[in-house]
Protein backbone atom coordinates (compact mmCIF):
# COMPACT_ATOMS: atom_id res chain seq x y z
CA UNK A 1 0.00 0.00 0.00
CA UNK A 2 2.60 2.54 1.06
CA UNK A 3 4.48 2.58 -2.23
CA UNK A 4 1.30 3.04 -4.29
CA UNK A 5 0.09 6.18 -2.54
CA UNK A 6 0.87 9.59 -3.96
CA UNK A 7 3.38 11.60 -1.89
CA UNK A 8 0.67 14.10 -0.89
CA UNK A 9 -1.92 11.47 0.08
CA UNK A 10 -3.38 11.91 3.55
CA UNK A 11 -3.68 8.12 3.81
CA UNK A 12 0.04 7.53 4.56
CA UNK A 13 -0.42 7.88 8.31
CA UNK A 14 -3.32 5.41 8.28
CA UNK A 15 -1.42 2.52 6.69
CA UNK A 16 -0.65 -0.28 9.17
CA UNK A 17 1.79 -3.18 8.98
CA UNK A 18 0.38 -6.57 8.01
CA UNK A 19 -3.37 -6.87 8.57
CA UNK A 20 -3.38 -4.62 11.63
CA UNK A 21 -5.80 -2.17 9.94
CA UNK A 22 -8.35 -4.99 9.64
CA UNK A 23 -10.71 -5.02 12.61
CA UNK A 24 -10.12 -8.03 14.87
CA UNK A 25 -13.64 -9.32 14.24
CA UNK A 26 -12.84 -9.47 10.51
CA UNK A 27 -9.61 -11.50 10.89
CA UNK A 28 -11.76 -14.63 10.75
CA UNK A 29 -12.48 -13.82 7.09
CA UNK A 30 -8.82 -14.38 6.18
CA UNK A 31 -7.58 -17.97 6.05
CA UNK A 32 -4.79 -18.14 8.68
CA UNK A 33 -2.06 -19.34 6.25
CA UNK A 34 -2.46 -16.22 4.06
CA UNK A 35 -2.54 -13.57 6.79
CA UNK A 36 1.23 -13.13 6.78
CA UNK A 37 1.23 -12.58 2.98
CA UNK A 38 0.04 -9.01 3.48
CA UNK A 39 2.72 -6.37 3.89
CA UNK A 40 0.40 -3.60 4.98
CA UNK A 41 -3.24 -2.55 5.10
CA UNK A 42 -5.59 0.36 5.50
CA UNK A 43 -9.11 0.57 6.89
CA UNK A 44 -10.50 2.46 3.91
CA UNK A 45 -13.96 2.73 5.45
CA UNK A 46 -12.59 4.71 8.40
CA UNK A 47 -10.09 6.62 6.28
CA UNK A 48 -12.82 7.92 3.97
CA UNK A 49 -15.49 8.52 6.61
CA UNK A 50 -14.93 12.22 7.30
CA UNK A 51 -17.15 14.25 4.99
CA UNK A 52 -18.51 11.09 3.35
CA UNK A 53 -20.71 9.75 6.12
CA UNK A 54 -23.64 9.14 3.75
CA UNK A 55 -21.57 7.62 0.94
CA UNK A 56 -20.76 4.01 0.22
CA UNK A 57 -17.27 3.05 1.36
CA UNK A 58 -15.21 -0.11 0.80
CA UNK A 59 -13.72 -1.65 3.94
CA UNK A 60 -10.07 -2.62 3.39
CA UNK A 61 -7.11 -2.32 1.07
CA UNK A 62 -4.18 -4.67 1.62
CA UNK A 63 -0.73 -4.85 0.06
CA UNK A 64 -0.13 -8.44 -1.05
CA UNK A 65 3.63 -8.88 -0.61
CA UNK A 66 4.26 -11.95 -2.84
CA UNK A 67 2.70 -10.31 -5.91
CA UNK A 68 3.24 -6.65 -5.09
CA UNK A 69 -0.46 -6.06 -5.83
CA UNK A 70 -3.20 -4.28 -3.90
CA UNK A 71 -6.21 -6.33 -2.83
CA UNK A 72 -9.53 -4.78 -1.77
CA UNK A 73 -11.62 -6.81 0.71
CA UNK A 74 -15.20 -6.08 1.75
CA UNK A 75 -16.76 -8.15 4.56
CA UNK A 76 -20.47 -7.59 3.99
CA UNK A 77 -23.73 -9.46 4.33
CA UNK A 78 -24.25 -11.86 1.45
CA UNK A 79 -27.81 -11.37 0.31
CA UNK A 80 -29.19 -11.08 -3.20
CA UNK A 81 -30.27 -7.49 -2.64
CA UNK A 82 -26.75 -6.50 -1.49
CA UNK A 83 -25.10 -7.05 -4.88
CA UNK A 84 -26.00 -3.52 -5.99
CA UNK A 85 -24.61 -2.10 -2.75
CA UNK A 86 -21.31 -3.93 -3.22
CA UNK A 87 -21.06 -2.60 -6.78
CA UNK A 88 -21.74 0.94 -5.52
CA UNK A 89 -19.10 0.54 -2.80
CA UNK A 90 -16.47 -0.42 -5.38
CA UNK A 91 -17.37 2.51 -7.63
CA UNK A 92 -17.28 4.92 -4.69
CA UNK A 93 -13.90 3.55 -3.54
CA UNK A 94 -12.40 4.02 -6.98
CA UNK A 95 -13.54 7.64 -7.01
CA UNK A 96 -12.46 8.26 -3.40
CA UNK A 97 -9.01 6.81 -4.08
CA UNK A 98 -8.43 8.72 -7.33
CA UNK A 99 -6.38 11.43 -5.62
CA UNK A 100 -4.53 9.04 -3.30
CA UNK A 101 -3.24 6.30 -5.62
CA UNK A 102 -0.40 6.96 -8.05
CA UNK A 103 -1.21 7.04 -11.76
CA UNK A 104 -1.01 3.62 -13.37
CA UNK A 105 -1.61 1.74 -10.11
CA UNK A 106 -4.70 -0.38 -10.01
CA UNK A 107 -6.29 -2.59 -7.43
CA UNK A 108 -5.72 -6.14 -8.61
CA UNK A 109 -8.64 -7.86 -6.87
CA UNK A 110 -11.92 -6.66 -5.37
CA UNK A 111 -13.05 -9.43 -3.01
CA UNK A 112 -16.44 -9.62 -1.30
CA UNK A 113 -16.43 -11.95 1.70
CA UNK A 114 -19.63 -12.96 3.48
CA UNK A 115 -19.73 -11.37 6.94
CA UNK A 116 -22.23 -14.03 8.08
CA UNK A 117 -24.38 -16.68 6.43
CA UNK A 118 -24.79 -16.60 2.64
CA UNK A 119 -28.37 -15.86 1.68
CA UNK A 120 -28.25 -15.81 -2.08
CA UNK A 121 -27.97 -18.42 -4.76
CA UNK A 122 -24.76 -18.50 -6.73
CA UNK A 123 -26.61 -17.91 -9.97
CA UNK A 124 -25.21 -17.06 -13.37
CA UNK A 125 -26.97 -13.68 -13.24
CA UNK A 126 -25.42 -12.78 -9.87
CA UNK A 127 -21.94 -13.90 -11.00
CA UNK A 128 -22.29 -11.98 -14.26
CA UNK A 129 -23.19 -8.74 -12.44
CA UNK A 130 -20.22 -9.12 -10.12
CA UNK A 131 -17.86 -10.11 -12.96
CA UNK A 132 -18.94 -7.12 -15.05
CA UNK A 133 -17.98 -4.89 -12.13
CA UNK A 134 -14.68 -6.60 -11.33
CA UNK A 135 -15.83 -8.10 -8.02
CA UNK A 136 -15.32 -11.67 -6.85
CA UNK A 137 -17.57 -13.18 -4.20
CA UNK A 138 -15.32 -15.53 -2.19
CA UNK A 139 -17.74 -16.99 0.34
CA UNK A 140 -16.92 -16.79 4.05
CA UNK A 141 -13.12 -16.65 3.84
CA UNK A 142 -10.41 -15.16 1.64
CA UNK A 143 -8.08 -18.02 0.74
CA UNK A 144 -4.84 -18.39 -1.24
CA UNK A 145 -6.78 -19.26 -4.41
CA UNK A 146 -8.39 -15.79 -4.33
CA UNK A 147 -5.05 -13.96 -4.29
CA UNK A 148 -2.79 -13.10 -7.23
CA UNK A 149 0.09 -15.39 -8.03
CA UNK A 150 3.56 -14.41 -6.89
CA UNK A 151 5.50 -11.84 -8.86
CA UNK A 152 7.89 -12.97 -11.61
CA UNK A 153 11.37 -14.04 -10.49
CA UNK A 154 12.90 -10.66 -11.46
CA UNK A 155 10.59 -8.83 -9.05
CA UNK A 156 11.20 -11.44 -6.35
CA UNK A 157 14.96 -10.83 -6.60
CA UNK A 158 14.36 -7.07 -6.33
CA UNK A 159 12.29 -7.70 -3.19
CA UNK A 160 15.05 -9.84 -1.65
CA UNK A 161 17.62 -7.11 -2.28
CA UNK A 162 15.29 -4.46 -0.87
CA UNK A 163 14.57 -6.58 2.23
CA UNK A 164 18.27 -7.25 2.86
CA UNK A 165 18.94 -3.50 2.94
CA UNK A 166 16.49 -2.99 5.82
Amino acid sequence: MRRTLTPESTLHDLVCDGIKAVENKHHQHFDPPIRSAFDDSIDLDKAMLSGREGENRWDYLLGHEPSGEIIAVEPHSAKEDEISTIIKKRSAAMEQLSTHIQNGVRIKRWLWVASSEVYFADTERARRRLDQNGIEFVGKKVMAKHLPKSAPAKNQEHRRIKASKK
